[in-house]
């Protein structure tokens, strides 16, 4: 009788365990559908001015927020950051470049179309020596076989 009442007491009440484990699998999702937005989005966030940059084999400059990249296309057109500057109004556009909070002028990543002319580049470098700034980066668009 003894057995008869146990048996039927559990089949009446079956009580379950409180599940102590924590599903994952939604939050592995909502993390890989993240990764794919940030790997799809990260190259966007590059200057948007199509240059096709000279190969070269120097290493690579490290970015820093405090840095302003001056763009110039295979037209000429000088742009910074990713605004077209009018011509002529490239002298004015840096005068109006702000100080970064030490009171230094802030980084010149400079990026040229293999296409410009020496004499365009040459021209837009002065510029910016004559306007101050003398912190000023090249940039290539890789490694390139020694010669």
């Amino acid at each position: 009788m003894g057995m008869g009442l146990a048996s039927s007491r559990s089949g009446r009440r079956s009580r379950r365990a409180p599940m102590s484990e924590i599903n994952v699998t939604p939050f592995v999702d909502v993390m890989l559908v993240l990764l794919i937005i940030f790997m799809v989005t990260a190259p966007l966030l590059a200057v948007g001015v199509p240059i096709e940059l000279p190969d070269s084999r120097a290493n690579a400059v490290e970015q820093t927020p405090e840095q302003i990249t001056i763009s110039v296309d295979s037209d000429g057109v000088i742009y910074i950051d990713s605004e077209a500057v009018p011509t002529g109004g490239f002298p004015a556009a840096l005068a109006a470049i702000d100080r970064q909070a030490n009171g230094e002028l802030p980084i010149i990543v400079f990026r040229g179309d293999r296409a410009v002319e020496y004499g365009r580049t040459m021209a837009v470098l002065g510029e910016l020596n004559r306007a101050g700034f003398t912190n000023i980066s090249l940039v290539t668009s890789g490694s390139v076989s020694p010669p």
